[in-house]
């Protein structure tokens, strides 16, 4: 007996309980409640049977975030063939390449994604369909398409009486089957694709119905072929009773400020740098202004000042989100004092692709600033130092959430895991003795200077991204010098009316403004611009690899 619900049963009992009520939406788009969106999935069901797929034959998802996704998602993911979620932002040359080695037997795109794929170079897919219509734009022949098309009739013969609540079964019966498939990055040359059970999924499922808070609406705004969007934006909410609503477009700040007040979200899920520039732009303009600075010195005054700033920022998110989550990368320790100067219900977790995602979460209210919680309690993560208290060390994970490895690629399989069976992060970080892990860089991009102390560029980016006029950096080693390369916000330039010659004392003036701040071994010996706004990954961090 396992200690903890299967989570396709919690999707089940949810899906029977709140037949009628809204599940998936697209903003501004198409609306399903729970029972519309079982019913699609058993036709779909109906369908792959006909098809002939089976358990375990694996099927791509390449598309853009919305309702439809999320039901192309579960109809694949209860019918225990493997989904393959491909990344929209990735290249259909790249998603063509993922889905044939993945070896997907057919795929669910958007019709202009699929027109720059190449079904030669995908021998095994029979079958293509339109995310926003369900019709097929490619069929391997007759037989598949009249299979895939009988799809209502087949239906119909099932179901002479319609179909209800009582008639939604979905398997548990498969704890440690393969469920997923995650490409972690696009690349052609040795793809790592991330391989999550059913158990992997329950787990954090599991976690979240206990630790994060419950709510009734969801604004999704991460990629859903993404371990973090995919899980806390979207499965364990819907296994509550939650309705998702998905921004269809790339939102822009007046799209997403519309969607909050429609939707009224209960909870956010976001990244460091969203809510950085936020500070940025909400927060800073009204706390650097000469009566509110003078205001603020004044005991009980302040409190009543920090209470409006945290209102006014809780009411331009819908006025009724609990907890903001943020994941993917640090966030800045000057944006960290105010938000907790503020009470700001805020808190940094931690987690990766191979852990389902999460690793480490704490409550708002017992989150500690500068770490990103404490270990989940579905693993075990120590950190491999002497002196885990005090001296960095690799972060190392072990639980029923963990991969159990990547789909065909046994050497990175073999590399990933220490012979006691704990996953290598490659992040490195401390314990304090309450269990609350600071993450202190990636061990890939840690420095080592020539007096061999370890320089971590993310400490040093978070100063640097303080000076005025900075928008990001990311600090690099050259040949044992430490260098800033910097994009600067050119709206703050624009507003302070800087001219051309206060431009190009910027980077020695942001130079100087970190080196105050930093220690003798860790200080930039040089600043420089860089014209464009640093690579990201779907999740929102800084290529790194990329710039030297």
């Amino acid at each position: 007996m396992e200690k903890y619900p299967h989570y396709l049963e919690r999707l089940q009992a949810a899906t029977r309980k709140y037949w009628d009520k809204a599940a998936l939406n697209s903003i501004g788009g198409e609306s399903f409640t729970y029972g519309q969106m079982a019913t699609q999935i058993e036709k779909f069901h109906l369908a792959f049977e006909a098809l002939g797929f089976k358990k375990g034959d694996k099927i791509a998802l390449y598309a853009r975030n919305g309702a439809r996704w999320g039901m192309a998602y579960l109809a694949v993911n209860t019918y225990e063939t493997v989904i393959v979620p491909i990344l929209a932002d990735f290249m259909p040359e790249n998603a063509t390449f993922l889905a044939d080695h993945s070896e997907s037997v057919a795929l669910f795109t958007n019709e202009d994604k699929w027109h720059g794929m190449d079904i030669q170079k995908m021998p095994r897919v029979k079958l293509v369909i339109d995310v926003d219509s369900w019709k097929p734009l490619y069929t391997a022949d007759d037989k598949v398409r009249k299979a895939y098309e009988s799809m209502d009739e087949l239906f119909a013969a099932k179901w002479p009486k319609g179909y209800g609540p009582d008639d939604v079964v979905f398997p548990t019966d498969n704890w440690d089957d393969l469920s997923t498939i995650n490409y972690t990055s696009g690349s052609t040359g040795d793809p790592k694709g991330v391989m999550l059970t059913y158990r992997n999924f329950s787990a954090n499922v599991d976690f979240s119905q206990r630790h994060v808070p419950a709510g009734d609406k969801m604004v999704s705004m991460l990629p859903m072929a993404h371990m973090y969007g995919l899980v806390i934006e979207f499965i364990y909410p819907l296994c509550n009773g939650t309705a998702i609503y998905w921004l269809g477009k790339a939102p822009t700040p007046a799209t997403l400020l519309k969607a909050f007040a429609d939707v009224k979200p209960y909870l956010l899920i976001t990244v460091p740098l969203v809510m950085e520039k936020i500070y940025k732009s909400k927060i800073k303009p009204t706390i650097d202004k000469p009566a509110v600075k003078f205001l603020l010195k004044v005991p009980g005054l302040n409190q009543i000042i920090y209470k409006k700033i945290k209102d006014g920022l809780v009411q331009a998110f819908g006025g009724n989100v609990q907890e903001f989550i943020m994941g993917g990368a640090a966030l800045n320790p000057v944006v960290e004092r105010i938000f907790k100067k503020i009470k700001f219900p805020y808190l940094v977790g931690y987690g990766m692709s191979e852990a389902c995602p999460l690793l480490a979460y704490e409550h708002w209210t017992k989150y500690v600033p500068g770490s990103c919680g404490k270990p989940v309690d579905c693993a075990v993560v120590r950190i491999d130092s002497e002196d885990p208290e005090h001296i960095a060390g690799e972060i190392q994970a072990k639980g029923e959430n963990i991969t159990i490895g990547y789909y065909k690629n046994p050497e990175a399989s073999a590399n990933a895991f220490t012979e006691d069976g704990f996953l290598r992060t490659g992040d490195l970080g401390i314990m304090d003795k309450d269990g609350n892990i600071f993450i202190k860089g990636r061990s890939k991009s840690m420095i080592l200077t020539g007096n061999g102390q370890n320089v971590y560029p993310e400490e040093l980016e978070a100063i640097v991204n303080n000076q005025p006029f900075v928008g990001e950096s990311v600090v690099v080693d050259r040949a044992g010098k430490i260098v800033a390369l910097v994009y600067l916000d050119k709206d703050a330039i624009k507003n302070a009316k800087l001219d051309d010659e206060a431009v190009a004392d910027l980077p020695e003036k942001i130079r100087a403004g970190a080196n105050r701040q930093l220690p003798s071994y860790s200080k930039l010996t040089k600043v420089e611009v860089v014209l464009n706004p640093f690579e990201k990954t779907p999740k929102m961090s800084i290529k790194r690899f990329m710039y030297k």
